[in-house]
Protein backbone atom coordinates (compact mmCIF):
# COMPACT_ATOMS: atom_id res chain seq x y z
CA UNK A 1 0.00 0.00 0.00
CA UNK A 2 3.03 2.31 0.87
CA UNK A 3 3.64 1.66 -2.67
CA UNK A 4 1.14 4.35 -3.84
CA UNK A 5 3.26 7.09 -2.64
CA UNK A 6 6.35 6.59 -4.43
CA UNK A 7 7.07 8.99 -6.69
CA UNK A 8 7.83 12.85 -7.61
CA UNK A 9 5.23 15.04 -6.21
CA UNK A 10 4.64 18.79 -7.47
CA UNK A 11 2.78 21.42 -5.11
CA UNK A 12 -0.41 23.14 -6.84
CA UNK A 13 -2.00 24.54 -4.01
CA UNK A 14 -1.63 25.14 -0.14
CA UNK A 15 -4.22 26.47 2.42
CA UNK A 16 -3.51 28.07 5.79
CA UNK A 17 -0.20 27.29 5.75
CA UNK A 18 1.25 30.22 6.89
CA UNK A 19 -0.79 30.00 9.96
CA UNK A 20 0.57 26.67 10.60
CA UNK A 21 3.96 27.77 10.55
CA UNK A 22 3.16 30.43 13.18
CA UNK A 23 1.67 27.79 15.03
CA UNK A 24 5.01 26.25 14.97
CA UNK A 25 7.17 28.83 15.67
CA UNK A 26 8.56 29.93 12.44
CA UNK A 27 9.08 33.32 11.97
CA UNK A 28 8.16 35.91 9.78
CA UNK A 29 10.51 36.69 7.33
CA UNK A 30 10.95 32.72 6.40
CA UNK A 31 7.51 32.11 6.55
CA UNK A 32 7.14 35.16 3.46
CA UNK A 33 9.70 33.10 1.62
CA UNK A 34 8.30 29.44 2.36
CA UNK A 35 4.58 31.00 1.36
CA UNK A 36 6.07 31.76 -2.21
CA UNK A 37 8.27 28.40 -2.45
CA UNK A 38 6.47 25.91 -4.84
CA UNK A 39 8.42 22.69 -3.23
CA UNK A 40 9.04 19.05 -4.83
CA UNK A 41 8.71 16.05 -2.99
CA UNK A 42 10.30 12.88 -3.99
CA UNK A 43 9.57 9.66 -2.37
CA UNK A 44 11.32 6.66 -3.01
CA UNK A 45 11.99 3.06 -1.18
CA UNK A 46 14.98 0.82 -0.56
CA UNK A 47 13.68 -2.69 0.72
CA UNK A 48 12.17 -1.44 4.09
CA UNK A 49 13.85 2.06 4.17
CA UNK A 50 11.70 5.18 2.66
CA UNK A 51 13.66 8.43 1.48
CA UNK A 52 11.20 11.58 1.91
CA UNK A 53 13.39 14.56 0.21
CA UNK A 54 11.72 18.02 -0.38
CA UNK A 55 13.35 19.85 -2.92
CA UNK A 56 12.74 23.78 -3.09
CA UNK A 57 14.84 27.21 -4.36
CA UNK A 58 14.43 27.98 -0.71
CA UNK A 59 15.55 24.80 1.14
CA UNK A 60 15.64 21.19 0.22
CA UNK A 61 15.45 18.14 3.36
CA UNK A 62 15.80 14.75 3.38
CA UNK A 63 14.58 12.00 5.66
CA UNK A 64 15.57 8.01 5.65
CA UNK A 65 12.94 5.98 8.01
CA UNK A 66 11.62 2.56 8.40
CA UNK A 67 7.82 2.47 9.43
CA UNK A 68 6.81 2.24 13.07
CA UNK A 69 10.33 3.30 13.90
CA UNK A 70 11.03 6.98 15.67
CA UNK A 71 13.90 8.66 14.23
CA UNK A 72 15.40 12.22 14.61
CA UNK A 73 14.54 14.57 12.22
CA UNK A 74 15.77 18.29 11.92
CA UNK A 75 13.01 20.20 9.51
CA UNK A 76 13.24 22.83 7.21
CA UNK A 77 12.71 25.04 9.83
CA UNK A 78 15.23 23.40 11.61
CA UNK A 79 13.63 22.66 14.59
CA UNK A 80 15.22 18.70 16.07
CA UNK A 81 12.25 16.50 16.39
CA UNK A 82 11.37 12.92 17.01
CA UNK A 83 9.71 11.50 14.23
CA UNK A 84 7.93 7.99 13.21
CA UNK A 85 6.05 7.48 10.65
CA UNK A 86 3.04 5.26 10.09
CA UNK A 87 0.98 3.16 7.40
CA UNK A 88 -2.59 4.13 8.88
CA UNK A 89 -5.41 2.71 6.87
CA UNK A 90 -3.60 3.49 3.38
CA UNK A 91 -2.14 6.67 4.65
CA UNK A 92 1.21 7.68 6.32
CA UNK A 93 1.19 9.51 9.15
CA UNK A 94 3.88 11.29 10.54
CA UNK A 95 4.44 12.59 14.16
CA UNK A 96 6.57 15.22 14.96
CA UNK A 97 7.36 15.38 18.91
CA UNK A 98 9.79 18.80 20.22
CA UNK A 99 9.76 20.50 23.61
CA UNK A 100 6.50 19.21 24.56
CA UNK A 101 4.42 20.43 21.45
CA UNK A 102 3.40 17.29 18.89
CA UNK A 103 2.30 17.93 14.78
CA UNK A 104 1.15 15.39 12.29
CA UNK A 105 1.47 15.27 8.91
CA UNK A 106 -1.16 13.25 7.39
CA UNK A 107 -0.36 12.24 3.63
CA UNK A 108 -3.33 10.20 1.38
CA UNK A 109 -2.96 9.84 -2.18
CA UNK A 110 -6.41 9.57 -4.76
CA UNK A 111 -5.24 9.11 -8.49
CA UNK A 112 -2.47 11.18 -9.31
CA UNK A 113 -3.23 13.52 -6.38
CA UNK A 114 -1.50 13.45 -2.58
CA UNK A 115 -2.89 15.76 -0.47
CA UNK A 116 -0.94 16.71 2.64
CA UNK A 117 -2.77 17.64 6.19
CA UNK A 118 -0.67 19.45 9.02
CA UNK A 119 -2.27 19.29 12.40
CA UNK A 120 -1.16 21.60 15.40
CA UNK A 121 -3.79 21.67 17.81
CA UNK A 122 -6.70 23.41 16.55
CA UNK A 123 -4.71 24.68 13.06
CA UNK A 124 -5.13 23.07 10.15
CA UNK A 125 -3.42 23.34 6.77
CA UNK A 126 -4.06 21.48 3.29
CA UNK A 127 -1.39 21.55 0.99
CA UNK A 128 -2.47 19.80 -2.69
CA UNK A 129 0.47 18.46 -5.02
CA UNK A 130 -0.01 16.78 -8.26
CA UNK A 131 2.41 13.79 -9.82
CA UNK A 132 4.73 14.71 -11.88
CA UNK A 133 4.65 12.71 -15.11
Amino acid sequence: MADAFIGTWNLKESKNFDEYMKGIGVGFATRQVANMTKPTTIISKEGDVFTLKTVSTFKSTEINFKLGEEFDETTADDRKVKSVITLDGGKLLHVQKWDGKETTLLREVSDNNLTLTLTLGDIVSTRHYVKAE
